[in-house]
């Protein structure tokens, strides 16, 4: 079992990633940046896709620390939005990590738009680094419509608003094990684990 650090100091996805790679049976020991005794700077995630910006991070990880890192990059896709917000998904209020204003920002920006045509998608790419290696990669996709009002306490960023495919209810309003057998970074880090 090889230690590897996420890259990341979100404790929920820490959390989330080390209970999906758990359940995939992945040989890894996972820990946060919070865990290490180095401090690790963070890196401006300027990848124009969401595979560039987890090797960005993952790479960065690896040459701070010279040990294994994973990272993922995740986000939604708007249909109405053309995409948008996408890999700026995390900032797109402005603020990073300020998963309220970014939530109410995306919903004001598509309040006219008709139910119909209201679908998104979330995405994931992860990525594994270990020094001296290929990076490992792997991508999750899961699509959905948006709601006009967020529902749900669980889950984190846009999940209270995201109603996926075959569902009426939100991913913020499922259980931990049900979200993560149908969720975007579940699927991304499920292959992942498969490749290793």
């Amino acid at each position: 079992m090889i230690r590897v650090v996420l890259a990341s100091r979100n404790a929920k996805k820490i959390a989330e990633v080390r209970r999906i790679l758990d359940q995939a049976g992945a040989p890894i020991q996972l820990i946060g940046l919070s865990d290490l005794e180095v401090e690790v700077t963070d890196v401006p995630e300027t990848g124009a896709t969401f595979a560039e910006n987890a090797l960005i991070k993952a790479q960065s990880v690896v040459d701070q620390t010279g040990l294994p890192a994973l990272a993922d990059d995740s986000g939604l896709t708007v249909e109405a939005l053309n995409g948008m917000p996408g890999v700026l998904s995390a900032r797109w209020s402005g603020a990073h990590g300020d998963d309220v204003a970014n939530l109410n920002l995306v919903l004001n920006q598509i309040a006219d738009v008709p139910d119909e045509r209201r679908g998104a998608a979330f995405v994931c790419a992860v990525v594994l680094v270990v020094p001296g290696a290929e990076p490992q990669a792997a991508e999750g996709v899961v699509t959905g419509h948006l709601l006009r009002e967020p529902v749900g306490e669980n889950g984190f960023g846009y999940d209270p608003v995201f109603v996926p495919d075959g569902y009426d209810i939100t991913t913020a309003q499922m259980s931990a094990d049900q979200k993560d057998s149908l969720s975007h970074r579940g699927r991304a880090l499920r292959a992942l684990a498969r490749a290793l």
